[in-house]
């Protein structure tokens, strides 16, 4: 019977490969993790490399880097969210579109971004399942903590597509996705850059940087408990990361080169056990909010 169970010779090809998929988690999960990184990652360079070239004070800093590079082909509808991100919203038009527009874009970076600063969390419970099936017992798919993930960060797109709604109205003449020069791009960096040294901030952190004590503890077998656990494990990285976020206000929200200087970042900081790495960023955003504020002044 174990052998007719590990073997599926009555299965065909595919119910077979999904059988070895079912078996071994850690590799659907690993597939689906990699599949919406790369998505993410070359549909936002995409956008970034036409923002560059057809908006260039749009890229903000390293934009002549982006514009000396070749535009990736974007298909029609890509073209047209594209086209929604980047265009000024009339004060009497409808903001559904330009909103679900920024809403998508800020769920793709959000993606990017974070998804491979979660992966020590992924691979802890992977590994925790594994074992429970290697002793016959239950457990539940990756993907369903996943799923609970990135439906926290989906929430906060939809909060940061509203800020982005805010500040184009402030700076209407400019266009929602110009870097947001002066005031703006300051109290920006100036919020990204206090919460480095905040309690909040450490509390979060700790959360994220020890996965196994609070997935082992909270194990269970039931989908809906492991979805929420997944939910609170992204409500503590978004905990980590939001005010990082909004760094993206001062260079520009298409910046691809400022979007991957704050993902290797993100995953520095929750792989290292010091504050170091935090009180050195906040020291900068600091300096750099002054600087703005200096210089728009």
């Amino acid at each position: 019977m174990s052998d007719r169970s590990e073997n599926f010779d009555n299965l065909d090809l595919a119910g077979r490969a999904t059988a070895a998929i079912v078996r071994r988690p850690r590799v659907a999960a690993h597939l689906v993790l990699a599949a919406a990184l790369g998505v993410s990652w070359f549909v936002l360079l995409a956008m970034s490399l036409r923002g560059a070239a057809d908006v260039p004070v749009m890229s903000g800093p390293g934009g002549d880097l982006l514009q000396s590079l070749p535009l990736l082909p974007l298909p029609p509808f890509v073209e047209q969210f594209f086209r929604l991100c980047v265009t000024p919203v009339a004060l009497d038009a409808s903001r559904v579109p330009y909103f679900a527009a920024l809403s998508s874009m800020w769920f793709l970076m959000s993606l990017a971004m974070m998804l491979p600063s979660a992966a020590p969390m992924l691979r802890t419970y992977c590994e925790i399942a594994d074992t429970a099936r290697a002793r016959d017992e239950a457990a539940v798919h990756p993907l369903i903590l996943v799923a609970g993930y990135v439906v926290i960060w989906a929430l906060a797109s939809l909060c940061f597509a509203g800020i982005s709604l805010g500040v184009q109205r402030l700076a209407m003449s400019s266009g929602p996705l110009v870097p947001a020069a002066g005031p703006i791009g300051a109290v920006a960096l100036l919020f990204a850059g206090l919460y480095q040294f905040s309690g909040l901030k450490e509390a979060c952190l700790r959360k994220c940087r020890n996965p196994f004590s609070i997935l082992f503890s909270r194990w269970s077998t039931r989908p809906c408990r492991i979805f929420r656990l997944g939910m609170k494990q992204g409500v503590w990285c978004l905990g980590c990361c939001w005010a990082l976020m909004l760094v993206m206000f001062a260079v520009g929200l298409m910046n691809i080169l400022w979007m991957t200087l704050i993902a290797l970042f993100t995953v520095v900081e929750k792989q290292s056990t010091g504050k170091l790495p935090g009180r050195i960023a906040g020291a900068i955003l600091l300096v750099w909010a002054a600087a703005l504020l200096l210089v728009s002044h």
